[in-house]
């Protein structure tokens, strides 16, 4: 590890952006409006119960309410977007997060595009896909928004880089290749069937690993100077990266914990606020 190299700390990003959220909090509450986030757990995941308590408690710490509906594993896919329903139709909820994976039965993504684009702040409907596309999204998918947000709270240059995304999932990896082709990056999408990936990874200037797999990314993969981002979480604590090979080759890397993980939850709530602070401008 060389002097110029940075850790890319996602907390201090989250702090960061914490600091205007109280601010607009405090005043979408002067209009009577209280932020709200609705998160559905169906099932008893413990990874899921972990990650909408963590949510959970990140509400309550900026004075956003939110709710959990919880709902038995053997909920169908058609009781389940009733309860999305309910949701859309409440005037008191902002955002609405069903948190995946949901039970092998449901049909999540039918399930997602119940979710009112109005409320859709973890960027998860078709539409919300599309519109993210063309760079019009009021609520990109949270994570790929976060790796955004970390790259230019850094400085970190996108334009006329070379990006190279590993993963294709519709809330992670194909959003953010589209958000960083619409800030002029040329970028190489990969993915499970890609021929000789390391040797494409060793081209990027810039390295998103989203790809669900611990420690898959080696540091031989890197570029000399590369960033590299990784958007992975797997048991262990660990990510997607294997991260003391890659931080020797990088000249920025993202920690796991504590890189992308608290700037996603605070993209979503900030997503939530601004859903309230929409509703509040239009009352």
């Amino acid at each position: 590890m060389t002097t110029d190299q940075l850790i890319l700390n996602g907390q201090t990003v989250a702090d960061f952006m914490k600091e205007e959220m109280v601010a607009k909090v405090a005043m979408i509450k002067e209009k009577g409006i209280l932020p709200c986030l609705a998160t559905i757990l169906v099932g008893n995941d413990p990874s899921s119960e972990t990650y909408v308590r963590m949510k959970g408690n990140a509400c309550a710490r900026l004075g956003v309410h939110s709710i959990k509906v919880v709902l038995p594993a053997e909920t169908t896919t058609e009781e389940l977007i009733q309860e999305i329903n309910k949701l859309n139709a409440d005037h008191s909820v902002h955002g609405i997060l069903l948190q995946h994976p949901v039970p092998y039965h449901i049909n999540e993504r039918a399930a997602f595009d119940a979710i009112s684009i109005e409320k859709d702040v973890d960027g998860v409907t078709t539409q919300g896909y599309a519109l993210n596309a063309f760079g019009a999204a009021a609520f990109p998918s949270c994570t790929p928004q976060a790796i955004i947000r970390i790259l230019d709270f850094y400085r970190i240059q996108i334009e006329g880089k070379h990006a190279v995304v590993i993963g294709r999932s519709p809330i992670l990896g194909k959003p953010v290749s589209a958000m960083l082709l619409n800030r002029n990056a040329t970028v190489t999408t990969c993915h499970s069937k890609t021929v000789n990936l390391d040797e494409i990874v060793r081209l990027g200037d810039i390295v998103i690993a989203a790809v669900g797999k611990p420690l898959f990314v080696k540091g031989s993969w890197i570029k000399p100077g590369a960033v590299v981002i990784d958007a992975g979480y797997n048991k262990g604590n660990v990510g997607d990266v294997d991260y003391v090979s890659c931080l020797e080759q990088s000249s920025a890397i993202t920690p796991v914990p504590g890189g992308v993980g608290p700037v996603t939850i605070a993209t979503l709530i900030e997503h939530t606020i601004q859903s309230a602070y929409m509703q509040s401008e239009r009352s």
